[in-house]
Order: C-alpha cells, then sequence, then structure tokens
C-alpha cells in the first residue's frame, strides 16, 4: 500500500511539474495580452458588469458559467468544467468587488484607471507606458488599480492557468468549479442564502480561498484558517449642537476628548486588550499548527524598518504570533473639523468604527456583547438608536451603539490529507512554503462552512506590500505571473 502511495504521489508530481512548466512557457509568449485582458477586468467598476465579463470570460474558455442570484444580492460567478474519471472536485473561490475609494489619495490616476510603476510609488517609483507587443515586462513592475490584488489578480491567474493548459493539451486532474463573490468587502452579507439556495453547486471535497498575501519574505504562504470578524459603531454625544470653545470650554463634555478616553480604556499603553472576557472560549493551536508559527520565518524588525515602526504593540510577541489571537482596531474616527477647516468649537458629538477580528473559539455576538458592557462599565448608557432629548438629560454619558454584521473564524487541520494535498501541489510549483494556521484577515470562511462542511484552505497570491484596502493599491508583476504557474498546479493535483 505505502508503495503504491508513493508512485500515485510521484505521478502528481510529474503531472503538477509538467502543468508548471506550461504555464510558464504560455505566460512568456503573451504577456502582453494577459495584462491587457487584466487590465479590462480593473477598468470594471459596476458589480453586475464586472460578473457579466467574468461569465463571459469563463464561457469562452470552454466552462459551464452562469450567475448565482438571489433578491437584494450582488450576484456569485459560478462555472465549473468536469473531467473524466476525476475523483475529486476543488472549487477555486475569489472575489470580485473591492473596498471604498477615495479618488483625491490615489496619486497620478484614477483608481480604476490601471497603470504601470516601475517600481513602488513610496520608492519612487514613476509611471511608465503600457509595454508593446514583443517587448520586456520587468517582472519588479507593479500594476495600480483597485481591486488589483484583492482579488481581480487571482481571478486572472486562474483564467490564464485555464488558457495554459488547455495550450500545452494538459488535462486538470482533478473536477473544476469557480465561484466569485461580488459583495465580500461587505461583510459577504448575501453569500449564506446564495449558497443555501444553490447547494449542488457549491459542493466540493475543498474549497481553495484565493485572497490575501502571500508572506513577506515573498515566499508563497498557504493559510489553513482566517480570523472573523464584526464591527461596531460608537457615537458619544456632548450639547445639542456645536459651542464655541472659549464661551464654552471647560465647562461643556467634549464627546471627542470623551470618546478617545473611552477608546484608550479598551487597551492598555502596550497594546493588551482590556475589555473584561475578550479573550476567553480560544481554542488552542494544535501540535502542526504550533510547528508551523516556529518554523515561520521570522520577518519581525525588517517589517519595523519598511513600515517605519519605532515599536510594536504586544512586544516582545511575534506578529505571526498575535494574528492567531483576537484583535480591537479603531477603524477611523470623526468629531468637528481639523486642518484649514477646523473652527473654535466643542464638538456636538464625535464617532469611531472599531473592528474586531475573531479566532476560532470566540463568537462574534459574543464579543460585540463584551465590548457593549466595557462601555457601560465605563459610565456610558448604552443606546441603539438616536437618543431623544430625555434620554440625554437623563443620563451623564450616553453612547449610541450601532452593531455590525459579522462571522466566526474557521481553522482546518494543517494535518489532514487535504491539506497536505494542497501543500504538495503548492510546494511543486512554488519550493518552500509558510504555513500559516491563521490569516491575519478575514474571509467568509464560517458562511462558507454553515453551508459545505469541507476543508477551506487559503491559497493567497498578492504581494505583502499592495496597500489592499487603501489608496494606491497593486500587484506586483512577478506576484501575478508565480500565481498561474502556482493554479496550474492546483489544478493538476
Amino acid at each position: 500500500m505505502r508503495a503504491l502511495v508513493l508512485a500515485l504521489a510521484a505521478c502528481a508530481l510529474l503531472g503538477q511539474t509538467q502543468a508548471t512548466r506550461a504555464a510558464r512557457e504560455f505566460r512568456q509568449d503573451r504577456e502582453q495580452s494577459i495584462l491587457e485582458e487584466f487590465f479590462r477586468l480593473l477598468r470594471t467598476q459596476d458589480l453586475a458588469g464586472t460578473a457579466e465579463l467574468l461569465r463571459a470570460a469563463l464561457t469562452a474558455r470552454g466552462l459551464d458559467a452562469r450567475l448565482l442570484t438571489v433578491d437584494g444580492a450582488a450576484p456569485v460567478v459560478y462555472a465549473t468544467r468536469g473531467v473524466p474519471g476525476a475523483r475529486q472536485t476543488v472549487l477555486f473561490y475569489a472575489h470580485y468587488d473591492y473596498q471604498p475609494v477615495v479618488a483625491k489619495q490615489w496619486i497620478g490616476h484614477g483608481p480604476f484607471e490601471p497603470i504601470l510603476r516601475d517600481k513602488p510609488l513610496e520608492q519612487g517609483g514613476q509611471r511608465i507606458s503600457f509595454p508593446e507587443a514583443g517587448s520586456e515586462i520587468d517582472p519588479e513592475w507593479r500594476i495600480y488599480a483597485r481591486s488589483s490584488s484583492d482579488d481581480k489578480g487571482s481571478i486572472q491567474a486562474m483564467l490564464t492557468a485555464l488558457d495554459a493548459l488547455k495550450a500545452a493539451a494538459v488535462t486538470p486532474s482533478v473536477n473544476l468549479k469557480f465561484l466569485f463573490e461580488g459583495e465580500e468587502e461587505d461583510g459577504s452579507r448575501n453569500l449564506g442564502r446564495i449558497l443555501a439556495a444553490h447547494k449542488e453547486e457549491a459542493a466540493a471535497d475543498m474549497w481553495l480561498i484565493c485572497d490575501g498575501p502571500v508572506h513577506q519574505t515573498r515566499r508563497q504562504q498557504i493559510y489553513f484558517g482566517a480570523r472573523g470578524v464584526t464591527t461596531l459603531d460608537v457615537t458619544v454625544y456632548g450639547a445639542r449642537r456645536e459651542l464655541h470653545s472659549g464661551h464654552y470650554g471647560n465647562w461643556a463634555p467634549n464627546p471627542a476628548m470623551r470618546l478617545a478616553q473611552l477608546l484608550a480604556s479598551m487597551k492598555s499603553a502596550d497594546g493588551r486588550i482590556l475589555v473584561k472576557g475578550y479573550l476567553d472560549g480560544i481554542e488552542p493551536l494544535g501540535a502542526a499548527e504550533k510547528r508551523a508559527l516556529d518554523e515561520e520565518p521570522v520577518i519581525d524588525e525588517d517589517l519595523k524598518r519598511e513600515l517605519w515602526l519605532g515599536s510594536t504593540e504586544n512586544a516582545p510577541r511575534r506578529l505571526s504570533e498575535l494574528i492567531n489571537l483576537p484583535s480591537l482596531n479603531i477603524r477611523g474616527m470623526a468629531s468637528g473639523s481639523v486642518g484649514d477647516e477646523a473652527r473654535n468649537v466643542i464638538p456636538a458629538r464625535a464617532t469611531a468604527t472599531v473592528d474586531l477580528r475573531l479566532v476560532k473559539g470566540v463568537d462574534w455576538r459574543a464579543a460585540q456583547d463584551k465590548v457593549i458592557e466595557h462601555i457601560r462599565a465605563q459610565g456610558y448608557f448604552v443606546v441603539e438608536a438616536e437618543p431623544d432629548e430625555a434620554t440625554l438629560l437623563a443620563h451623564e454619558r450616553v453612547a449610541k451603539v450601532a452593531r455590525g454584521n459579522g462571522y466566526n473564524a474557521v481553522r482546518t487541520p494543517m494535518d489532514s490529507e487535504a491539506s497536505r494535498q494542497v501543500i504538495r501541489a503548492v510546494e511543486a510549483a512554488r519550493g518552500a512554503t509558510v504555513k500559516m494556521p491563521t490569516l491575519g484577515g478575514s474571509v467568509p470562511l464560517s458562511i462558507i462552512q454553515d453551508v459545505v462542511n469541507v476543508p477551506l484552505i487559503g491559497i493567497p497570491i498578492a504581494n505583502h506590500d499592495n496597500s489592499q484596502h487603501a489608496a494606491n493599491e497593486n500587484l506586483r508583476i512577478r506576484n501575478l505571473w508565480d500565481a498561474i504557474e502556482l493554479f496550474a498546479s492546483l489544478y493538476t493535483m
């Protein structure tokens, strides 16, 4: 039996090597046309239009492609290709929607006007012209556009890998399914409904989640879980209208100051979360996960230099250890005005949006409850709707807390057979790989798992310095090229 297993593994490795080589040769002959198709995808802003573009692209490649819809939701793009004799079905997930943009923060172009730069913007990267056919493309160039790295780069690599295998007459070894979501950046609020309404389409032996960055060392990364996430909007109140800061300062409470004090009470100066019970219930890592963290390259000091950080929270604990714990983050605060628009006033209200990143064993609704109880413990009367005159007069401190949607963390055992199979396929294409128990960011694994209880494993492709979710998002071209080979290997695992 052992000899048979080894023989099958050797055959699989040979097929993956052939697929990887075919993908590389295909890409080398068609770099300009691959980028042209990618730029067309990046120019699309309308979600319905993007979904139709992707459906057509998959259909043109011979897949059975259609849109899955429910009322009030952006469509999910779904496609399938059966392979005679295949024993497994693998579903590749990515999302085609994007984070909101503030166009004036993008330097030298609009967020949906993809451009090339010769190096990263923060290193003085200059805009360069799109290369003519046959001219050399430097793999260190960057593609700047919203959703270039999150997630349209993954989608383009999947499409090109299909082209490469077809051109080389290489048949995938697994049945292929593709599912591209249109609301991931909005909390995947309708994904559960769509999957529940299309359970047959969602069925597979495993899902590969193609979202996120590779390791900071530029080595390929596989993640076996992801944090859950939820949000809270917290508003505190002062006077019914803004007041002159000279006439009323030292008398009228300042909601901006009160909100700053409230938020500061949630974490210690060194970054420890002080909300009572917030860390309760965490499911410990297994032996394989602990071993993977021990083997992960140490990058903290290099990252501090890259990011100009003189210190980090929870030092001396490493980043890779800390992303396996819940976090509490202030996304943003608003009160009054600053800079040239500042006025001599005491603001009437102050608001902050807080995100809670959670790990396996911590329920997102319970985490919200604990933060709200902490706010009450600081002396605030908590309401869910805008307070009226009677409420504000009756209480010394009032906070309105609006709960956001959310989902829980999920983690697939790293030593499962599915995990080992994926690791072999990834390392056949990309060499030694960093294996992370949990991705620091959040993807809707629990929403998926509620409908299809199968292994969920993350295959990210973007460069770690891609400005994901921020202005000037970008994708390093080398990462796109590598991803094409990576997906070709996964199609033949």
